[in-house]
């Protein structure tokens, strides 16, 4: 179902195919993105998108507080000025492993996220191997009969990825630049 941006009843829509585990295209900060509520959209999203298990899927979070329920870590307060915005980190989750998690500067990601009240996972609109789509008429003939809903907001022409920086250990890891610059005295 494709829904249209600026209806109450499409936000609607989203949210709720999005809180019954299913699994959407949305506009996000730098490109449309694949998502769908953690944990329960991950084996779904790795299907559609033939993304095997080794690499794990972005999580969005609406503000800060959010990363307790992922993580015992917590993002140092110097860090916390680059959110929302796109710095993506890598803290430690609760399993032992790692996981990467973003607070968008997207006001309609944050309001999504708060309505679902789960993180969501994150990945770009694409197969795996192939280059993210960029018009809303490409992710429809792709991907129609594969997620519950595209949330249309026009085209947007990508912009550069969020930045990913490894925080689980000091000094900090600049993993991919992108987006934004970090002052490297935040690194340490």
């Amino acid at each position: 179902m494709v829904l249209k941006a600026g209806s109450p009843e499409s936000f609607a829509s989203l949210s709720g195919a999005l809180a019954s585990g299913g699994i959407a295209i949305a506009p996000g900060d730098t490109m449309y993105g694949l998502i769908g509520i953690v944990p329960g959209a991950e084996a779904r999203l790795r299907a559609v998108k033939g993304r095997g298990e080794d690499k794990p899927f972005l999580q969005i979070v609406p503000e800060a507080s959010w990363i307790g329920r992922i993580s015992d870590q917590s993002v140092p307060r110097k860090l916390q000025k680059y959110w929302p915005g796109p710095l993506t980190l890598v803290v430690r989750d609760r399993r032992g492993g790692t996981v990467a998690v973003r607070v968008p500067d997207s006001k309609f990601l944050q309001k999504l996220v708060s309505a679902v009240g789960v993180p969501l996972y994150s990945t770009s609109v694409n197969r795996a191997g192939s280059p993210p789509l960029r018009s809303v008429v490409e992710m429809v003939r792709e991907f129609s009969d594969d997620v519950d809903a595209i949330f249309d907001d026009g085209d947007h022409e990508p912009g550069p990825p969020s930045t990913l920086l490894d925080i689980t250990s000091v000094p900090y890891k600049v993993l991919r630049q992108g987006a934004l610059r970090i002052d490297p005295a935040d690194l340490l």
